[in-house]
């Protein structure tokens, strides 16, 4: 398949008014904070851009993060803005038309930021251990609308949680299906192209996370997706797609289901850009000030990541309860009715 993306993304779509799904657009509302860093973004970049969801955690100030399939560059000059010049952000893609425009406006972004702190590495996300990457060097690792086009997702994932520090993040966007997406879907080259041919069904996503190392997947985000284009939705039928932001944590310790230990979290509301609450995932919105009672994998990724100074800590793993109560196993996307149509605008 790579020559099918190589192709699609290099020489088919020369703008995201190309793509036929809203599969590779931002479905989620861009908060306030962000939209002053895309305005700093050179417009041929911002053009050529085709992730999905946001890939911009919170508080990366002097982190070094890696950007997985980068395209264009459009998420390592905003992440560049927020790690700051003691931070460094890598880009790796495979393709070599969008890495020459990520490329030709670094000088013009390093003008305007007033320092460089980003390079590009042409490789394959399935084959991270061939580039110049240091284990165990990162913080934080993203990607954005990337891991469904590569044909060999497991080894992804493997070279993720190798490059990833003790505590490190992988926070990405990407699509899901809500079963096993049959060969007839997966084998069309622009429903791959569109990211829906090389889609997930959500449960295999998370076994090949647990596999990984990457134990306790957490759901930040989801919205259903629309086939835009009449022919590829009669192509789809049933199946239904999600685009949905993950975060996975390289932490030790972590169980297999949410435990209960008694324990809770205090949020001190000190996070840039988070005064009142501070959301880990869909299930986890943290109000300042207030005793947050917490499963013993939650309380490990808060107290064993960057985030752990701006939390208090109450209780440890001592006594055990049992599950956690609300610990369940169903599919976890919000699985309103998608309603295809040929009129709507393909991004947003």
């Amino acid at each position: 398949m790579y020559d099918v993306v190589q192709d699609y993304y290099g020489k088919q779509l020369q703008s995201s008014a190309d793509l036929k799904t809203t599969a590779c657009c931002d479905v989620s509302n861009m908060p306030e904070w962000l939209k002053p860093l895309l305005a700093r973004i050179h417009p041929e970049v911002l053009s050529r851009y085709y992730g999905c969801g946001l890939v911009c955690p919170p508080l990366l100030s002097g982190c070094r993060v890696l950007d997985l399939g980068c395209g264009s560059g459009r998420d390592v000059y905003a992440l560049a803005q927020l790690v700051g010049p003691e931070g460094e952000v890598v880009g790796v893609d495979m393709t070599d038309e969008q890495l020459a425009v990520a490329c030709a406006h670094q000088d013009w972004h390093a003008q305007s930021l007033g320092y460089d702190n980003v390079r590009f590495i042409k490789g394959y996300i399935e084959k991270l251990d061939e580039l110049d990457l240091q284990p165990g060097s990162f913080d934080v690792i993203v990607s954005n609308c990337v891991v469904n086009l590569s044909p060999d997702k497991a080894a992804v994932l493997k070279g993720i949680h190798r490059l990833l520090k003790p505590g490190g993040e992988f926070y990405f966007s990407d699509v899901y299906c809500d079963r096993r997406v049959p060969d007839a879907v997966r084998e069309d080259s622009v429903l791959y192209g569109e990211c829906l041919g090389g889609a997930l069904y959500w449960n295999d996503f998370l076994r090949l996370s647990d596999a990984a190392g990457f134990i306790d997947a957490r759901l930040v985000e989801d919205q259903p997706l629309l086939v835009t284009d009449s022919q590829l939705a009669q192509q789809t039928g049933n199946l239904r797609f999600f685009s949905a932001s993950y975060r996975l944590f390289k932490i030790d310790g972590l169980e297999s289901a949410c435990e209960d230990y008694g324990q809770a979290v205090i949020y001190q509301g000190t996070i840039p850009n988070s005064p009142h609450s501070f959301v880990l995932d869909k299930h986890h919105n943290i109000a300042t000030g207030k005793v947050f009672p917490v499963c013993g994998n939650t309380w490990r990724m808060l107290k064993d990541t960057r985030f752990a100074e701006h939390f208090s800590f109450i209780g440890d793993f001592s006594q055990h309860f049992g599950l956690f109560e609300g610990c369940g196993s169903t599919m976890p996307f919000d699985a309103a009715t998608t309603t295809t149509t040929t009129e709507s605008n393909p991004c947003c």
